[in-house]
């Protein structure tokens, strides 16, 4: 109904549908925009640094074994078949890491999942710095994969779960915008200091985050589903300011929880019924469409793509580190703004005509022609690849995921969509090379084929989710008729 400013305003209380037993939003007199969903305090920026640390890490550990891979083989003497162990082994440790890293999420609390991972790739960091042989350099490669495979879920869903509304998409996106800059740091530091000097720099956000978790809350919607109400209630209103009311959001918060919680209990086949199929399908097709698309490849293979293509593989990897931090801020200040669906279509959009870009332009090698363009078409497809997948498809479907699955399935749908992610990675890296050697033009047509089929797919399954609390969105997914 209309409230007396005259516009329509929906209630986020949820209510059961008497046909199937799925939540619906009732619409009834109230105005969402309060003061508390819209105030970003100094706790809330602080709690996000703190978080986001872990982000830096994980831009570090995939960028480490490109500066490192000469230092590493003159020093210990390891052969190039070992080292491309030691440099795979990180996504070994994310996939098992993805298996259960929405339940451990869910059982310790979002801040201790963020200590263990920390715990994690700590240790790890520090057995690459002291390494003795091969197998000090892989069990740190391992712990590390373990404990980004734990950040690249919880972090987001933490940010998620702290930020107002207004703000939600922005500053979850610092998550991909954290990991950029680890990466680029690390390998302009990877240029003038020797591998395990480069190796501490991984090392030193990890205590920053561990110290850094003493003074941040633990997320509110995880003390609610864990029944701690007066250490939520006391949490919510730190995060929202001491003058803040926020009594709106709080009954919002425990009534949606207690709803979803009573419908199923956290189980993992609970995450496949009929009511959860959509949230399900948006979470896991944007995560494997992202990595189908090329992304790993271009961003481990880019120095050998462009000596394929007669370009010197030193700067075009500087320019692609150097672009993807503002195209990555850029994301952040439109996501609130422009809202999440035409960022992401735009970013698969620019991301296809690229690789069909690069298509052409190794077609044109292989039957030579046009050599002396080739090798700048080649720069600016891959350069603005990466702009174009920094602006979107990297940073928006983590966000997107942290905000569509309901409390009681969070760990659960967060494992099986952060799999999903790690899996792809996986099957693009391997492949990759062979694909190659196959036909130089051919894997990027394939690529071009996959982000059409991104844009399409977040044209038709996709919502825009800006702007709207978590409860009303979830709810909204898991209704049906």
């Amino acid at each position: 109904m209309e409230g007396e400013d005259g516009r329509l305003t929906v209630s986020l209380l949820p209510e059961r549908s008497a046909d199937n037993g799925g939540i619906g939003i009732g619409i009834v007199d109230s105005d969402l925009t309060s003061s508390s969903e819209s105030t970003v305090t100094p706790l809330v920026i602080f709690s996000t640094f703190v978080a986001v640390c872990g982000s830096f890490v994980t831009g570090c550990a995939s960028a480490y074994s490109s500066p490192a891979e000469s230092g590493i083989r003159d020093d210990l003497g390891i052969s190039l078949a070992a080292y491309s162990l030691f440099g795979s082994i990180l996504t070994v440790g994310g996939i098992a890491a993805a298996l259960v890293n929405g339940w451990i999420t869910d059982l310790i609390g979002r801040k201790r999942a963020l200590w263990l991972s920390e715990a994690f790739s700590a240790v790890g960091w520090l057995l690459i710095v002291f390494a003795k042989n091969a197998w000090w350099l892989d069990i740190g490669r391992l712990l590390i994969g373990l404990g980004i495979g734990i950040i690249c879920y919880v972090v987001p869903i933490y940010i998620a779960e702290i930020t107002p509304k207004g703000v939600r998409g922005a500053f979850t996106a610092l998550d991909q915008f954290s990991i950029s800059c680890g990466f680029s740091v690390t390998y302009f530091v990877g240029t003038v200091v020797s591998w395990r000097l480069l190796a501490l720099v991984g090392f030193v956000p990890c205590v920053v985050q561990v110290i850094g978790l003493f003074f941040i809350p633990e997320s509110p919607r995880w003390l609610v589903k864990v029944g701690r109400e007066k250490e939520f209630e006391a949490v919510l209103q730190r995060l929202r300011g001491k003058n803040a009311d926020t009594t709106q959001e709080a009954d919002e918060i425990r009534d949606y929880t207690r709803t979803f919680e009573e419908q199923s209990r956290s189980r993992f086949l609970d995450l496949f019924q009929r009511r959860y199929v959509k949230a399900l399908t948006i979470g896991v097709g944007l995560m494997i469409l992202q990595q189908l698309g090329g992304v790993n490849a271009f961003a481990y293979y880019s120095g050998s793509i462009f000596e394929s293509a007669d370009f010197s593989s030193t700067l075009g990897t500087q320019t692609i580190a150097i672009v993807t931090i503002p195209a990555v801020a850029v994301s952040v200040i439109l996501t609130d703004r422009v809202g999440r669906r035409p960022l992401l279509m735009i970013s698969a959009g620019a991301m296809f005509f690229c690789c069909l870009l690069l298509g052409v332009s190794f077609t044109m090698l292989d039957q030579g022609h046009w050599k002396n363009v080739v090798p700048y078409l080649v720069y600016a497809g891959l350069t603005v690849y990466s702009i174009s997948f920094s602006l979107g498809i990297a940073p928006l479907p983590w966000v997107i995921m942290s905000e569509i699955f309901p409390i009681n399935i969070k760990g659960s749908g967060g494992s099986l969509v952060t799999l999903a992610n790690w899996f792809g990675s996986w099957v693009v890296t391997y492949a990759f090379n062979f694909l190659f050697e196959w036909s130089s033009p051919g894997v990027f047509y394939i690529f071009a084929c996959f982000c059409a089929a991104n844009f399409l797919f977040i044209a038709t399954l996709v919502p825009e989710t800006k702007g709207r609390a978590l409860e009303e969105l979830q709810a909204s997914l898991a209704h049906f008729k």
